[in-house]
């Protein structure tokens, strides 16, 4: 596939000179392959009771639909990261697309809940492909330090607003039932968007000037510790609470650090011996990385819980559809999104305070949204205030952190850094999924003895849900403290 890629045209019609790159068609392109892939991991949820319906599929079946992609993506983004630095990020970026676009129709005409769950793993390993090349090629594209931070605002509203969309977009079109195709267009949407993308990538992504990448290696040693240490990590926190918590869980999750502690040894083997590890000794060393990296995880854990926990609420507690469920989020997202296109038109000066300031504003906003919802109400319009002032306060803390984390690589390991740093985003999301989605469900599940009946598990679920945001704020709490340190360490 990469060989066909590599062959499509990137040369002017008419001349031998390679085209002008035009850094805006590149941020188009690679931003909307990053809407896709965000899109893909949350559409699905909404589905779920009609391919139930359609496919006769058993409760496991249902999780690895769900959780295939989500496995397959966090296991091998860092390995997709390592290979768009030997073979080239325009021609990687282009082959996840293809291998998602591919795939994405086969989910859409899958006829069995086994066909299903291959394709779904296969659509995570097009996006491990696709995804870490955005950074990669944004990085190289905008050199300068203005329309760089300018492009990594965007990207930031792209994975809330992603993840969002994919609510929406799958009540409706769940809602509208096209053809009788019930659940098949959620995945079926991805094959027009990703032919046009293969399409104007070919033609706008920038080719590698001569053999930039050519010196790059494959840390096997690496890889081959880093790929089960994740998979041990991940695997038992997508599958754990629906099958509640078995023990080769736990045990998988012993093995996962065991597995990172072992991964640090060989790497610094693999540097010692003039090897190129894929987890490059300089970037934890870079000032105020290693808390900024901390900080950036605790806001995605914080989004993955937010998101998963209070959808639970507003679907099973108080019997809201997918699509309404999904538009209560609107304004989060809207404020998320306005937030991180503008919030460098602060003074640089404040930029740090901002940071800060946006940690504390989610957490108000976590805390607020307990208060009111702790009754069994809907919360009116409050709710809608408090949810905006939450978003906002994620995305004045994510956005200007990720741009300050981001600038801080080196060019030259700019591809690694970024396998490492979506990586992390990505697992902040899993973890917060699953420990917060296990803490409302425990609590919901707990009814006062001899309560029956939908009130009283409205109630259930309202309580839990509060305890859940007072969680969710002490952990953005938390994160403004690694922020602080990030600040300190980089000023130094």
């Amino acid at each position: 596939m990469t060989n066909i890629i590599d062959r499509l045209p990137a040369l002017a019609p008419g001349t031998g000179r390679a085209r002008r790159v035009r850094p805006g068609a590149v941020l188009a392109i690679v931003l909307a392959g990053q809407f896709m892939a965000v899109l893909d991991a949350s559409i699905v949820n909404v589905a779920i009771p009609s391919m139930h319906a359609g496919l006769h599929a058993s409760g496991a079946g249902l999780q690895l639909i769900v959780a295939g992609y989500t496995i397959a993506y966090a296991v091998l983004l860092v390995t997709g990261a390592r290979l768009g630095d030997i073979l080239g990020h325009r021609r990687m970026f282009l082959a996840g697309v293809a291998l998602f676009t591919l795939a994405s129709l086969g989910c859409g005409i899958a006829p069995s809940t086994g066909f299903l769950i291959g394709l779904r793993f296969a659509q995570g390993v097009g996006a491990a492909v696709m995804i870490p090349q955005v950074l990669s090629l944004l990085q190289r594209t905008y050199t300068s330090p203005g329309p760089r931070a300018r492009a990594m605002s965007l990207y930031s509203t792209v994975i809330a607003g992603g993840a969002v969309a994919g609510q929406v977009i799958g009540g409706l079109l769940i809602s509208a039932d096209l053809f009788g195709s019930t659940w098949r267009p959620i995945f079926l949407v991805n094959v027009p968007v990703g032919a046009v993308l293969l399409a104007a990538g070919a033609a706008a992504l920038p080719r590698p000037s001569g053999a930039e990448d050519s010196h790059r290696a494959l840390d096997l040693p690496g890889l081959l510790t880093l790929t089960p240490a994740v998979l041990a990590f991940v695997l038992p926190l997508v599958l754990g609470q629906p099958l509640n918590w078995p023990a080769w869980g736990w045990a998988l999750l012993a093995a996962s650090a065991v597995l990172s502690g072992l991964l640090f040894a060989v790497e610094r083997r693999v540097f010692s011996r003039g090897g190129q590890p894929i987890l490059p000794a300089t970037l934890l060393g870079q000032p105020g990385m290693a808390s900024g990296i901390g900080g950036l995880f605790a806001v995605m854990t914080v989004f993955g819980g937010w998101f998963f926990a209070f959808a639970l609420h507003l679907q099973d507690g108080l019997g809201d559809s997918a699509l309404r469920a999904g538009l209560t989020f609107a304004p989060a997202a809207g404020a998320f999104a306005l937030v991180s296109l503008n919030w460098r038109r602060v003074p640089q000066r404040f930029h740090h305070a901002l940071i800060v300031t946006g940690y504390a504003m989610n957490a108000a906003g976590m805390l607020g949204l307990a208060a009111l919802l702790r009754s069994g109400g809907t919360g009116g319009v409050p709710l809608y205030l408090l949810a905006a002032l939450a978003g906002a306060g994620m995305a004045a803390a994510f956005s200007p952190l990720m741009t300050r984390v981001l600038m801080r690589v080196p060019v030259a390991i700019a591809a690694d850094a970024t396998g490492v740093i979506v990586t992390v985003n990505q697992l902040g999301i899993v973890v917060g999924v699953a420990t917060f989605g296990t803490l409302y469900l425990n609590l919901a599940g707990r009814l006062p003895a001899g309560a029956a009946g939908a009130h009283a598990f409205l109630l259930s679920s309202a309580h839990a849900e509060a305890l859940t945001f007072v969680a969710l704020a002490a952990l953005a709490i938390a994160g403004g403290l690694l922020a602080t340190l990030h600040v300190r360490g980089t000023r130094q």
